[in-house]
């Protein structure tokens, strides 16, 4: 169900920020509950969610992963140059290397920037000398994480 509208058109209103964020606070609240919190039907937390979805507000509902907790304990920033005319080729390769999270296309000296998780210095050493080999990369600036101080990229916040 993937419908492309600009969210800039999308227009919501108080109802679908409260719904909002009670689904960030817990993903997996029933949309009875929603209704009883909000006192209106199921069937307006229903069709509200839908329509939600369909303009692409919500993408889609995940588990938030702590990935500390799965020896991940290592974030890196990395900087990268590509060749002229092959970044979009580039991303889409590296995007779906396991321990990438993200992936951003960027201004200044760099091309692109990935958020990646790693186990240790080793295996981020590993991912690095191998991002290297690829023909297309002409360099790259690694930056590891010390310290998290928030990191919530499904935040509702900014609403």
């Amino acid at each position: 169900m993937e419908i492309k509208i600009d969210p800039e058109l999308v227009k919501i209103d108080e109802i679908d920020k409260e719904i909002i964020n009670l689904l960030n606070e817990d993903g997996r609240m029933s949309y009875r509950k929603i209704s009883r919190d909000l006192g209106i039907s199921v069937g307006t937390v229903h069709n509200r969610v839908d329509k939600l979805m369909k303009t692409g507000v919500i993408r889609k509902f995940v588990p938030l992963i702590d990935h500390s907790c799965l020896g991940y304990k290592l974030t890196a920033i990395i900087g990268v140059r590509v060749k002229g005319g092959f970044l979009k080729n580039w991303e889409d390769q590296t995007a779906y290397h396991k321990n990438v999270l993200g992936v951003y296309d960027v201004t200044g000296e760099f091309d692109a920037i990935l958020i990646a998780k790693f186990k240790d210095t080793t295996e981020l050493d590993l991912f690095i000398k191998e991002l290297l080999k690829e023909p297309n990369v002409q360099r790259t600036y690694t930056q590891t994480v010390l310290n998290v101080v928030i990191e919530d990229m499904g935040s509702s916040k900014i609403l």
